[in-house]
């Protein structure tokens, strides 16, 4: 209802918005298997028979893995879905969710703390666009990174083989 009232004002005003959604804190009796599905279900429910002109930009959302986003993002496809970088996690884990998310359907990525306590980060966003257009692994975008970082001569939080590893649940079972 208040999502609603927002709708009508933002409309009144000319006021263009994103819709924000998080995971439940505390699903009660939910498998977490079946979490990602009940959140889209939501989304789903919220976005049902909103006029065009009163839709959400685009969606901010944490990746709930690949399935999931699938689902989303083939339900609704003028929905354009941003997700969210989550906690700072390795490089790996950041370049493999901007993987992920963008095979799965994603088209926004809204990383803070992955770009923001990267040791880098213009050397960190400059790797984005070859991991979407895939012309470079996750993997490769780590080591190009801290190939970057030694030749400037930043010490990395984070020894290599360290780096390299897929650290966020979620992201695991696609470390191709």
């Amino acid at each position: 209802e208040a999502y609603r009232d927002f709708r009508e004002d933002a409309v009144k005003y000319k006021f263009r918005h994103f819709l924000e959604v998080f995971n439940p804190n505390a699903p009660q009796n939910l498998d977490p298997k079946l979490m990602p599905f009940y959140v889209n279900d939501m989304i789903m429910r919220v976005l049902a028979g909103v006029s065009k002109v009163e839709r959400p930009l685009f969606l901010k959302m944490p990746f709930n893995g690949r399935a999931a986003m699938e689902e989303l993002a083939s339900h609704d496809p003028g929905l354009v879905i941003g997700i969210l970088g989550g906690s700072s996690g390795t490089t790996r884990d950041c370049f493999e969710l901007l993987s992920q998310g963008e095979k799965s359907g994603a088209r926004v990525a809204l990383f803070g703390r992955k770009i923001n306590l990267a040791e880098s980060p213009l050397d960190l966003v400059a790797l984005f666009r070859p991991v979407l257009e895939s012309k470079v692994t996750p993997a490769e975008a780590v080591k190009a990174y801290h190939a970057t970082l030694k030749k400037k001569g930043l010490k990395p939080k984070r020894a290599f083989d360290d780096d390299l590893r897929i650290t966020e649940p979620v992201l695991e079972g696609y470390k191709k």
